[in-house]
């Protein structure tokens, strides 16, 4: 077991070493940016039209076309005022999920914030423009109509692609109404962030299995003082502890004497993960096993607590290695999942810093799970691993033990700064 100054000493070590540029992921999401002032070909046709119309009423001086050109006027300018004024004062407010999942549509609420005290605002389309990385496809919400000093809802399904956390911060709003002949757009700024979560697959109960018969010591499931679950055994009753555990009919047989009666609580198995982020180079192939790694892990995670299994984490942070004790519950599943979205790249802490930050944590009654992009027997010694369950990425264990969604592509999971 290492102590914790050796442990900071080996942080330091690691952050010391050479890293190298993240590589270039693929399939980048599309970002379509409106002009603030634009004519459609409706209204080109609408504009040529008004031309001709007014070269009519030049050329014959009748009044009746004069007054038809000037009503055409009027209406183009009118339509550009009615523009700019559907889009003044209204803002957006966003209503994020704590965390969505790679490929798992997701619901985001968009409010539309109509702030005047008497236009409404109607047929208003909203763009993100930044953090659109994280999803399929550029997030946009079409908003029917908002009366003045009123808010509207509206609810849009956007599809995460890449893991990490990403700023979302500007967006554009944009209508051509009422006639369609002008667009208007104009950008306001709201900052949110959102957390995208490593895809999750089905876990093969093999796996579970196996994770329960590694523990290092005693049984399965361990009884430990202090619960609710099973009688151990009596004692004196103290003053100020609960009096609903008094054992009445044993204190009737010691007369000035109360016994109460000691519980024991059942521990179910512990797993440890190990989530090794490390690449020794910029290859996409290397980049990539790290997100089927980090899914991986996600995957048992879910289905271990799912299964009321205690689970903890043990990863890079990036400046220090982050623990998590195994805990259960699904404030421990946010937590584990939150944690695995927001990993960095990893150039400097490699397995066997890893092994040696998490040594403190491996106990007895705890089965660690060491989750890596690469084979391990090249870098690790079998005394080193123990009984420690390895699961490299690209193995038929990984394959035969974890099954994905094949829409899923771990090479546009890629998280980008």
């Amino acid at each position: 077991m290492s102590s914790a100054a050796d442990i900071a000493e080996s942080a330091e070590q690691v952050l010391q070493r050479p890293r190298p540029k993240p590589a270039r992921p693929k399939n980048t999401t599309v970002v379509l940016r409106k002009p603030r002032w634009d004519i459609s070909f409706t209204g080109l046709v609408y504009g040529a039209t008004m031309t001709l119309m007014g070269f009519a009423a030049v050329n014959s001086q009748a009044n009746l076309l004069f007054g038809v050109f000037g009503l055409m006027i009027g209406v183009m300018i009118i339509s550009g005022v009615i523009c700019r004024t559907v889009l003044t004062r209204l803002s957006i407010t966003r209503t994020l999920p704590e965390f969505c999942t790679v490929g798992r549509p997701t619901a985001v609420l968009y409010q539309f914030k109509n702030q005047k005290r008497l236009w409404p605002s109607l047929s208003v389309v909203m763009s993100e423009l930044e953090g659109v990385e994280a999803f399929e496809a550029q997030p946009t919400a079409y908003m029917l109509h908002a009366a003045a000093g009123m808010t509207a809802t509206v609810p849009v399904e956007v599809v995460p692609k890449r893991r990490g956390k990403y700023k979302l911060g500007l967006y554009q709003l944009s209508t051509s109404f009422p006639f369609g002949f002008v667009k208007r757009a104009v950008e306001n700024n709201e900052e949110d962030s959102v957390l995208v979560a490593p895809a999750l697959g089905r876990v093969s109960e093999q796996l579970l299995e196996l994770c329960r018969s590694s523990e290092r010591a005693d049984a399965p499931m361990k009884p430990h003082l202090g619960g609710q679950d099973e009688f151990y055994g009596v004692k004196e009753h103290r003053v100020g502890e609960n009096p609903r555990w008094i054992y009445w009919r044993r204190s009737a047989r010691t007369p000035g004497v109360l016994v109460a009666k000691q519980m024991t609580q059942v521990a179910p198995p512990r797993l440890l993960l190990l989530a090794d982020t490390f690449v020794q180079t910029s290859a996409l192939t290397e980049q990539t096993a790290v997100e089927k790694s980090l899914a991986m892990a996600a995957s048992l995670a879910d289905r271990a607590l799912e299964n009321g299994l205690a689970v903890g984490l043990c990863a890079w942070g990036g400046q220090h290695w982050i623990t998590l004790p195994p805990l259960q519950g699904k404030r421990q599943r946010r937590d584990v999942l939150a944690t695995l979205a927001g990993l960095p790249a990893n150039p400097v802490a490699d397995s066997a810093a890893l092994l040696e930050a998490a040594g403190s944590q491996i106990k007895s009654g705890t089965a660690a799970v060491l989750f890596t992009p690469r084979d391990w027997s090249a870098n690790l010694s079998q005394e080193a691993l123990g009984a420690m369950v390895v699961v490299p990425a690209n193995s038929a264990a990984a394959d035969a033990w974890f099954s994905f969604d094949p829409k899923i592509d771990f090479e546009r999971c890629i998280a980008v700064a």
